[in-house]
């Protein structure tokens, strides 16, 4: 494979031919270098969980669903350190080039799995989502992308970062691709379609004007689909604040499944990620339950506002920043501000390329009440232009 785009991993080569008929047969697809597949070694982006872990006993339950449904593992692709980023850039091996903007960043921390796919190298791709991990991707690179409902597709083999918020996703160029995979690793939908449109105002407002320019005239399609619409604000103290919330718990969850590991290995981490830990190891038991008492307060009050209904965000309120831009950690928490919303709430999230600003790609989301994620599929593509 021509990989001139560095999407995958160089540690390992992983080629395995999928069941010779099935839904997904003849398609390609990437992993992440999350999920394991048996005989092989991950690094997760770091070359010291590289050099400690032995090949996987298993392979990951999303990946043996594909091959088992015809598709080829065409390789495990490059991510950041651990899942702990959403930039795409990685201080050991690299930052993929995002095929759209070579000069900008990629998104991460399913970096290589989007790049793979925005290149023409698979039809799609997994990925993880915890904070954003597939939809920032997406966006940036100009393709669709899906954060399932959390817990609906297996995350058995899944190498995991924050366990209450960790989720299976994927990317595709085209919406009808990205719905053939649905239906292998989701379970059959059984939820009403969502009759009513909620656009909420304070997401928009989050956005840069460029962002909400591009977007206006696809939120105005959507609001057509729909008999019922309504403008509402998720949070009356600010997505600052929720952003808060999620970041205490994910922390809190980060060094308690890597605290282990961490301690005995004394591994050498990259920038931002190094700090990241290093906070994450400093998070009290009690700030932790404080902060996830608010994320059930937040999310009852999404499953209500969701009931029936379905939520249409920016899906990154910026356009994808330059390569080592010195503004990383303040994107960094703007982005997952608006990101936090499924994350704390466990709720699916397709982001679908429509338009560009600034000359960058940019995407609009739909989220849905958990377990409608082939709703929004349907919502989307009976949307013409979307």
């Amino acid at each position: 494979m021509d990989d001139r785009y560095a999407a995958f991993c160089t540690h390992d080569a992983v080629l395995i031919g999928g069941a010779p008929e099935g839904p997904l047969a003849g398609l390609r697809f990437a992993a992440k270098d999350n999920f394991e597949v048996q005989g092989h070694r991950s690094c997760v982006g770091n070359p010291d969980w590289l050099r400690t872990h032995g090949p996987a006993p298993a392979t990951a339950a999303a990946v043996r669903a594909l091959l088992d449904a015809g598709a080829t593992l065409a390789g495990k692709t490059q991510m950041d350190e651990m899942a702990y980023s959403i930039n795409g850039e990685n201080h050991f091996y690299g930052t993929p080039v995002n095929p759209r903007n070579p000069d900008r960043i990629p998104g991460g921390s399913s970096s290589g799995s989007a790049v793979a796919v925005a290149a023409g190298m698979v039809d799609f791709a997994l990925g993880s989502d915890t904070a954003g991990s597939v939809r920032l991707p997406a966006t940036f690179c100009g393709i669709h992308g899906l954060r399932t409902t959390h817990g609906a597709v297996s995350m058995e083999g899944l190498i995991p970062l924050a366990p209450s918020y960790d989720t299976v996703g994927w990317f595709a160029r085209d919406l009808a691709t990205l719905a053939r995979v649905a239906r292998v690793l989701l379970p059959p939908g059984g939820e009403t379609a969502p009759e009513r449109l909620v656009i909420a105002r304070d997401a928009f407002g989050l956005a840069r004007e460029s962002v909400r320019a591009a977007l206006a005239p696809h939120v105005d399609r959507l609001r057509a689909g729909f008999d019922r619409t309504e403008d509402v604000v998720l949070s009356s103290e600010g997505l600052f604040a929720w952003q808060q919330a999620m970041r205490a718990v994910q922390g809190y969850e980060v060094w308690q499944t890597h605290r282990d590991w961490i301690t005995q290995t004394q591994p050498a981490f990259g920038p931002g990620i190094r700090e990241r830990i290093a906070w994450a190891s400093t998070i009290s038991r009690d700030d932790a339950l404080a902060a996830s008492a608010r994320r059930e307060q937040i999310a009852q009050r999404l499953d209500a506002l969701l009931d029936g209904a379905v939520l249409c965000v920016p899906s990154v309120p910026f356009v994808a920043p330059v390569r080592k831009a010195a503004t990383a950690e303040h994107d960094r928490t703007a982005a997952i501000s608006l990101l936090c919303v499924a994350s704390l709430a466990r709720l699916p999230q397709l982001t679908i390329p429509v338009g560009t600003a600034e000359g960058c790609q940019v995407g609009l989301s739909l989220l849905g009440g958990r377990a409608t994620d082939l709703a929004l599929l349907d919502i989307a593509a009976r949307t013409p232009l979307l």
